[in-house]
C-alpha cells in the first residue's frame, strides 16, 4: 500500500511505542490517519513497526530511535524533527520501566532508572513539545501514568512514586492549559498484557499466578487511551474492576489504604 498524508493530517508522536501500549496506541492513531513519528530505544522494531502501520493503514510513519532515559535527549529528538519539519500535533508519553521487588532487593542504579525515564524524560518530553503547541493554539498530549498513581504501592514502591508524579503533573498542566487549545490527558491503566507485565511475572510466582480477570488487553487499554485523549479528558482509568479500584482507595482514609496495599504488596514478594 502507497503511503499516504491527507491535508491537514495530524501528526502524532509515540515514544515507547516499540511494543505494548506504545505499540497499540500507534495503531489506534494510525487507523485514524495519523501521521505517526516512533520512539523507543530499539532502532530494528521501530522500523519494522513503521513498515507494518504503512502497509496496513497506509499513513506515514518515521521512525526516530532515541533513549529518553539520557540528559538532553529529549531536545536533541525536537530538534531532528525540525529538521523534518514535522510539527507534533499529538505527543503521547508512553515510554516507561518498572521494577517489581522489595525496595532494599533493588540497587539504587535501577531506581535511578525508573526515575530518569518515568520522570525526568516525560517531563522534558513536555518541555520540549508543550510550548510550541500552546503558541500555535491547539495540541493533544496523553501520558501514560497507572493506577498504581492513585495510591503507595509496596513491592513497586519508586514506580508507583514515578506514576503519582505524572498523574500530579497531567492534572496541574490540564487546568493551566484550559482554553489555551491543548489538552493533557492522564491514561491509568491496571495490570495489562504486556512484555513488562511478562517480566515481573517472570521474577515472582506470585505475580505470574494473577487471575486473567485482573489483566486487561492492551488493544482496549489504548483504544480507551486514543478516545480520552482525543475528547480531551482529563483522567481515564480503563476496566471496570479499575475504575472501581480507583473511586475506593481515594474514599478510604489513607492509613487504611497503605495497609490494605502493604498486605497486597508484601504477598506478591
Amino acid at each position: 500500500m502507497a503511503t499516504t498524508q491527507a491535508v491537514g493530517a495530524l501528526t502524532t508522536l509515540v515514544t515507547g511505542a516499540s511494543s505494548g501500549i506504545g505499540e497499540a496506541l500507534a495503531r489506534c492513531f494510525s487507523r485514524e490517519g495519523h501521521v505517526l513519528v516512533l520512539v523507543a530505544r530499539s532502532g530494528d522494531k521501530l522500523q519494522a513497526l513503521a513498515a507494518a502501520l504503512t502497509g496496513e493503514f497506509g499513513v506515514r510513519a518515521v521512525a526516530l530511535p532515541a533513549d529518553l532515559a539520557q540528559p538532553g535527549a529529549a531536545a536533541v529528538l525536537a530538534t531532528r524533527l525540525r529538521r523534518q519539519n514535522l510539527v507534533i500535533d499529538v505527543l503521547v508519553n508512553n515510554a516507561g520501566v518498572l521494577e517489581h521487588g522489595a525496595f532494599v532487593d533493588i540497587d539504587g542504579q535501577r531506581q535511578q532508572q525508573l526515575i530518569d525515564l518515568n520522570v525526568s524524560g516525560l517531563t522534558a518530553m513536555l518541555a520540549e513539545f508543550v510550548p510550541g503547541m500552546v503558541a500555535g493554539g491547539r495540541g493533544r498530549i496523553l501520558n501514560v501514568a497507572s493506577i498504581a498513581a492513585f495510591q503507595p504501592v509496596p513491592a513497586l514502591a519508586t514506580y508507583a512514586a514515578t506514576k503519582a508524579y505524572v498523574l500530579s503533573l497531567t492534572e496541574s498542566l490540564a487546568e493551566e492549559l484550559r482554553g489555551s487549545g491543548v489538552t493533557v490527558t492522564a491514561l491509568c491503566p491496571g495490570l495489562t498484557a504486556t512484555q513488562m507485565l511478562n517480566r515481573a511475572a517472570a521474577g515472582s510466582a506470585k505475580v505470574a499466578r494473577l487471575p486473567d480477570f485482573l489483566i486487561s488487553a492492551v488493544d482496549d487499554v489504548a483504544a480507551e487511551g486514543y478516545q480520552a485523549c482525543m475528547n480531551g479528558e482529563v483522567i481515564r482509568v480503563p476496566g471496570l474492576l479499575n475504575r472501581v479500584a480507583t473511586v475506593g482507595g481515594r474514599a478510604l482514609p489513607k492509613w487504611l489504604l497503605r495497609r490494605l496495599n502493604g498486605v497486597i504488596g508484601r504477598s506478591s514478594l
